[in-house]
Parts: structure tokens; sequence; C-alpha cells
């Protein structure tokens, strides 16, 4: 697969302290959280209001697949809205590519939402009376794109989502995970920048579900995009994002990659949601391993080059394979071509449950990957 290069390090998408309250006395439950620091129980009893999202600031840069789980009711859906202004936030800034989208005039939003992100929904709307080309290509017609260009557009997109030999059926002839291929293709024809998918793959079986969530993570990486993916299956969230924010009644409670939530759970929600997670594919070396001295200091007649050997960023699975295979009950973690740690049956243990090893060594490791990531 080849990945367009681009600049991770942008920041397409800034939520600066975003509110949304709900309700008639809105205005007012939002000035009593500023002075009097009410929470959401107490705007509720005493505005008959509801804090949809509280004081939210996150980004998402280039390229990134940024996840936002949580369970029904905890402000993620709402969060997602706020990001191209379906939902006006009651407070705070939300900027896409710089640009503060409160301070856009109807006209200048139309061509944000057109140019720089475009939507999925669960419900994927498709126009029952259009073919699937046309459904694909009707972002643009509404930009006023002429026909043969973007029926052109679109047939590339088709193609990439895998549905070139149903350009000419009806939505009524497709199935529930082709129908959701069609609304990433409709999407993508007008090349986004930042995607946001809201919980579309929860509807469809959980066959259908992993194959589309693969087919996306892809195509997203493939196209260089960004996106935001609402979830509730902590799973999905894992198998799709670079990131994961963990939203509980509006508040962002943890951002972080799926190894860092799992191995250092920020509170005992997050911590219980992970519980039943397996480790196997997400806890990494550099996380779980020895220092060579401490490994050197219990094992003095150990000689690590002749060690099997796994890179830093090798999986839990990955080494216990590499620990059985091996005639050694160690296996030595390289970085740079050097020997940076060591992998023992206790480290793989410890791995598996989920506790990361304190050592100065992988902390240094795991700060120049994320450097050149």
């Amino acid at each position: 697969m080849n990945t367009v290069k681009i600049d991770t390090n942008e920041v397409l998408v800034d939520c600066q302290s975003v509110w949304k309250i709900f309700g008639q006395n809105a205005k007012a439950a939002m000035q009593a959280v500023v002075q009097q620091g009410l929470g959401k129980t107490q705007v509720l009893q005493d505005y008959s209001c509801v804090v949809g999202v509280s004081d939210v600031s996150l980004q998402v840069r280039r390229g990134e697949i940024f996840c936002i789980m949580g369970l029904s009711g905890s402000g993620k859906s709402t969060l997602i809205r706020l990001l191209n202004k379906l939902i006006t936030p009651s407070a705070g800034k939300v900027l896409v590519k710089g640009k503060d989208l409160s301070e856009l005039s109807p006209a200048q939003l139309r061509e944000v939402r057109a140019r720089n992100i475009g939507m999925v929904f669960q419900s994927v709307a498709l126009l029952p009376n259009r073919t699937v080309l046309e459904n694909t290509a009707f972002g643009l017609e509404v930009q006023g794109v002429g026909k043969v260009e973007r029926y052109q557009v679109a047939e590339r997109a088709l193609a990439k989502v895998g549905l070139s030999d149903w350009a000419s059926r009806y939505p009524s002839e497709l199935s529930g995970g082709m129908q959701q291929r069609v609304g990433l293709a409709r999407a993508i024809t007008a090349d986004p920048e930042v995607i946001l998918m809201d919980e579309p793959f929860s509807a469809l079986d959980p066959l259908i579900r992993r194959q589309l969530q693969d087919e996306f993570r892809q195509l997203t990486k493939e196209l260089g995009k960004s996106a935001v993916f609402i979830t509730h299956d902590l799973d999905e969230a894992i198998r799709i994002g670079d990131r994961i924010a963990i939203m509980k009644d509006g508040v962002i409670i943890q951002v972080g990659t799926a190894e860092e939530i799992v191995l250092n759970p920020a509170d005992e929600y997050v911590a219980e949601f992970v519980a039943g997670i397996s480790r196997l594919h997400l806890v990494k070396a550099h996380s779980v391993m020895s220092s060579v001295e401490a490994y050197q200091a219990s094992h003095p007649a150990s000689d690590i080059t002749r060690l099997a050997k796994a890179s830093a960023e090798a999986d839990i699975n990955e080494l216990i394979g590499l620990t059985m295979q091996s005639e050694f009950d160690a296996v030595a973690v390289t970085s740079n071509g050097a020997v940076v740690g060591v992998i023992t049956p206790r480290d793989l243990l410890r791995g598996v449950q989920g506790i990361p090893n304190d050592s100065e060594a992988g902390r240094q490791v795991a700060s120049v990957l994320e450097a050149t990531t």
C-alpha cells in the first residue's frame, strides 16, 4: 500500500474548551457553570438543561485517525457535530485549519464543509431514486461541478471502495455494508481533508463490520486523510484509531494511543473499560522490557548477543512466539542496531496483564519512536 507523505504535526481540527448545553435556559446555565462551577447534575436540577459536552479540548492532526468513544449519552455524537458546526457551541472555539467556525459567514461555513470536512452518518441516507454513481457524485453536484467531471471523480472513488461494478445500481439493491461503502465514497469524492464518521458500522454484522474497519483504515492512510471516528465499541476504536479519546458525561477522561490507555488508565472508569481487552497485539516491547543492566545482573553468565532479537515495536504476541522458538529464556530488544532492553518471561506475563515495566530505557525508546512517527 502506497501512502501519501504528509506533515503529521499539522493540526487540522482544534477544539478549545468547547461546551454544549441544551435547553431553554442554556445561556444562563452556561454563565452559572463559568461563575459557580456547577456540575452536570446541578445544571439539570437548577436550570432544566443538559450538559452535552463539557470543556473539551483536543487536536486532530493531519493523517491521523482520532477515535472518540464512550457509552450512550457520553456526548460523543454531540461533539462530532460541533466539529463542523452542525451544532453551535455554547462556549469555546472549534478551529478547522486555523479558521474559527463561529466567525464564518453561512457561505464560508458551507465552503469549509464542502472543501475541508466530509461526514458519514450511521444512517448513510442515500437518495433512493438515484444510482450509486449519482449518489456518490451528489456532493460535487451541489458544488456546481459539471456532470462529466463529477462522474469521473465519483467513478474513481467507487473503485477505491470496490464498487465499480455497482455504479448503475440503486441503493435498494445494495447490502448494508455496500451502502456504507457508497457513503464513504461520497465523502471522499469531494476530497475533504477530514472525514467525520459517526458510528458508521455499528448496525452491521460483525464480520462485515471488521472488514469495513480494515478497509476504512487502509483507505484513509492511502489517501493521506484525517478522520474523526465515533464509536461505542472499544475494540473498534483500537482496531482503527491512532489515538483514542474516552468520554463520559460530556467530559473527555483520557486521550492516548490504545497502548497508553491500556497500560496507564487515567481512572477507575477507564480501567474498567479496558479490563477485558487483550493485550497481545497492543502492548509493545519497549513498554515492558527490562534494562540490559538488570538482566545481566540477574543472568551474569548470559550472552545477550546470542538472544533472539525483536524490534522495540514488536507486540506481546510476536515476543511470545520468539521466546517459544528460542533456546534461551529471553529476547533482546533492538533499536537502531543496538540492544536497548531484554524481554524475560516475567516481562511477557506483565505485558499480558497490562502492567508496564518502569524502565528508563523503555521510556527513552518510546520517546524516540514517538518523535519519528
